[in-house]
């Protein structure tokens, strides 16, 4: 494979009722907004512009789809926690996200991107909770590490994942590809694909 994960939008789903149909296998994505959780998904398959990154929290209003190859699926989840998004949705947003969790046979892998920068806030804990209880694997990217002193982004890394419980935690950057190749490997194995070959 070559220029990165070939994918295109499948959909985007405000209800359950426009979720494709769930076969096959599927990786999602969570965190909270302005947490790099877009920047990640587009480092990770080498799709420069495979989700849309802003710089204004809560753009994403709904799940988005993303085929790949075989029946293979990547799922952009709403970024979460942002103050003034209106309470009922945010309300509806946490039924639309518990629901996705509970009833979605083909989930197969879990990111969360939490900024390096602000640790892992209660949102990001009820995610992995969430996927915890669905029996789906989950992994952590500590995103934005340039940000920070490569002995500091591995200090705060190892506290978190200390705090885990077995976890596991990535000090991820998509400017300097700080935990790309680990990352792509990941989603790989759970996609059941041989590789996702690195691109821009």
């Amino acid at each position: 494979m070559t220029g990165g994960l070939e994918s295109s939008f499948l959909t985007g789903a405000r209800s359950a009722r426009y979720f494709p149909v769930d076969s096959g296998l599927e990786v999602a994505f969570a965190g909270r907004s302005n947490s790099g959780k877009s920047s990640a998904i587009n480092a990770i398959t080498g799709r420069t512009r495979l989700a849309r990154t802003s710089k204004t929290p809560g753009r994403t209003r709904e799940i988005n789809f993303f085929a790949v190859a075989d029946d293979r699926r990547l799922v952009d989840l709403p970024g979460y926690g942002y103050a003034k998004v209106a309470a009922d949705v945010r309300e509806q947003w946490r039924t639309l996200l518990e629901h996705y969790f509970s009833e979605r046979q083909s989930l197969r892998g879990l990111f969360v991107t939490v900024d390096i920068r602000r640790g892992l806030g209660e949102l990001d804990q009820i995610m992995l909770d969430w996927g915890a209880r669905a029996r789906v694997p989950a992994t952590v990217l500590l995103t934005k590490s340039d940000k920070l002193s490569r002995s500091a982004a591995r200090r705060s890394r190892q506290e978190l994942a200390a705090n885990l419980g077995g976890v596991p935690v990535l000090a991820f950057s998509a400017l300097d590809r700080d935990g790309v190749e680990p990352a792509r490997e990941q989603l790989a194995a759970w996609l059941g694909l041989t590789a996702i070959a690195a691109g821009r």
